[in-house]
């Protein structure tokens, strides 16, 4: 079995949901007393997410690229980044370590190239809604149309995001302003939508919306464990 490099804590509540999903997928695979080998580093958030609302990406990409430095020396094959917004700078960790990266869009479009849809809506932060490194790799490598909300509930996903979900918070109010954010892209012809920040499974179930959900939390964790045990070949 492979060990898991996990760029973790951003925030830890996500964190502690790729720890369990990763390890059920192990568990529910080889049986026994079986358990994931990986090496998790989690950072201090409040820094990382300062840096990130004042543009100030080359400081956070400089502090995410000693810490995977650290996993790579720890034993890691291969890493995982936990956490959609910061696959903003997926090529400056990419270019600094010998190991592999599986890129969460590339997993998630996978998935849904799996299901057969074409026209995907999108929640996520502001950075990961609006910047083109997640959308446009989506768009480029796995031939899908995204759709964003309007800026109003951009921000209204965003700020639950950070001020709430990052924090532990979970609200049935906020839970239904992203059902009717969901409704309104589904109205305008999303086939499917991605959850894709990983703190949004903690608000928001595939059960909950009337199209395919495609949850990237639970997405990437899963093909992270697969990879670990060999179960998949990852293409570069």
């Amino acid at each position: 079995m492979k060990t898991i490099g996990i760029l973790g804590g951003m925030s830890w509540e996500s964190s502690s949901i790729y720890y369990q999903l990763i390890n059920e997928r192990v568990k529910e695979t080889l049986g026994g007393h079986h358990s994931a080998k990986c090496v998790l580093f989690s950072v201090d958030f409040q820094p990382i997410k300062d840096l990130q609302h004042e543009g100030r990406w080359e400081e956070a990409t400089e502090r995410l690229v000693d810490s995977v430095k650290s996993i790579e020396k720890a034993g890691a094959d291969f890493l995982i980044i936990g956490t959609n917004t910061m696959h903003k700078i997926a090529d400056e960790i990419e270019a600094t370590t010998s190991i592999p990266l599986l890129h969460i869009a590339d997993m998630t479009g996978e998935e849904i190239k799996n299901r057969g849809l074409k026209r995907l809506g999108l929640l996520a932060t502001k950075f990961t809604m609006e910047q083109d490194f997640y959308k446009g790799r989506l768009q480029t490598n796995s031939n899908l149309d995204i759709i964003v909300p309007d800026e109003q509930d951009r921000n209204t996903v965003h700020d639950i995001i950070y001020d709430e979900l990052c924090l532990g918070k979970v609200k049935e109010a906020s839970k239904q302003k992203y059902l009717d954010i969901t409704n309104k892209l589904i109205h305008e012809g999303a086939e499917g939508i991605i959850l894709g920040c990983t703190e949004i499974t903690m608000l928001v179930k595939e059960s909950d919306i009337q199209v395919p959900v495609f949850d990237t939390t639970k997405i990437h964790a899963i093909k992270a464990a697969d990879y670990a045990m060999n179960h998949f070949v990852l293409n570069r």
